[in-house]
């Protein structure tokens, strides 16, 4: 069996390249970094990816290009849309006011068309009135004549005027 202090000598050396061996990985780490940092820089600042970042930011704006003029059409069909259905309802409003103010003269042309009418019936009335009264007073006149033309002949009778007594013959002689 070995001795304390050779395997105090063992467990120190294997530490030692424990150490050795872990500062050898890092900078190994660090040195594949730092190439690969390079070799990225070195890919960044070529003209083949500077064309490739360049290309594919032509593509980003073209495709948000098309993706803002594709929302503006939606939104100038959607204003059109709503503008179309906006005149739609003022036209359907404009026909129905119409509707309304041509039902509203019909009324109102029958209700003067009733009242003419009205009117005309009750002037025919009236004119059929004073027709009468015209007739009674011209029977009236007529009878008052007639009265007073039989007054005048009675009287004319009684008195002998005008013929209308009979004559008396005086004649001796006869006949």
């Amino acid at each position: 069996m070995p001795s304390f202090s050779c395997l105090t000598f063992l467990l120190f050396s294997r530490r030692q390249q424990e150490a050795e061996l872990k500062l050898i990985e890092e900078e190994t780490a660090k040195r594949v970094e730092e190439a690969i940092l390079e070799k990225v820089e070195e890919r960044l600042n070529s003209e083949e990816i500077k064309q490739e970042i360049q290309k594919r930011l032509e593509e980003g704006r073209r495709r948000l290009n098309d993706e803002v003029a594709i929302q503006l059409e939606k939104e100038k069909e959607a204003a059109l849309l709503e503008a179309r259905q906006k005149e739609e309802q003022a036209r359907k409003e404009k026909e129905e006011l119409e509707k309304m103010l041509e039902e509203n003269r019909k009324r109102v042309e029958e209700a003067q068309r009733r009242e003419a009418l009205e009117q005309q019936r009750r002037e025919e009335e009236r004119y059929r009135e004073l027709e009468e009264l015209q007739r009674q007073k011209e029977e009236a006149m007529k009878r008052k004549k007639q009265q007073e033309e039989e007054e005048r002949l009675n009287q004319m009778k009684l008195l002998g005027k005008n013929k209308l007594r009979p004559k008396l013959s005086f004649a001796l002689g006869s006949k």
